[in-house]
């Protein structure tokens, strides 16, 4: 009887498993990223209509930093700075050429829960 670890075929059996294994840490990476930058995106998106809608100034920057920070106080990523250049990432990324090439690419990919944000902001829905 031949053990596991000697078996002939042990090698290949685990270079599979450790492809695999990096396979979904690339694809965990991949999907914690696009969700950060479509909650980036969408906080930008609160903050310019707000602004433009409720009047709100950019004091509500200051006070949006604090409040997260108060709520998620082991958190980074949402000091002042981080949240003007959320606000920044939106308006970089709502012009309609941008929206038109990224819902042209979002046909092409799978569809997920929140796969359709530029074609919101294209056609002025909210979420």
């Amino acid at each position: 009887m031949t053990t596991a670890l000697s078996h002939p075929d042990y090698p290949a059996f685990l270079a599979s498993l450790k492809d695999r294994i990096l396979h979904a840490r690339i694809s965990a990476a991949r999907a914690v990223n696009r969700e950060l930058v479509l909650l980036y995106w969408d906080i930008g998106r609160g903050i310019a209509e707000k602004q433009q809608t409720a009047g709100w100034g950019n004091a509500v920057v200051e006070r949006l930093a604090a409040d997260l920070r108060a709520e998620f106080p082991g958190l980074r990523g949402f000091s002042m700075r981080s949240i003007w250049e959320m606000k920044r990432l939106f308006m970089a990324y709502s012009e309609p050429e941008f929206l038109q090439q990224a819902v042209a690419e979002l046909k092409r990919t799978k569809k997920s829960a929140h796969s359709d944000f530029p074609q919101q902001a294209a056609n002025g829905v909210n979420s």
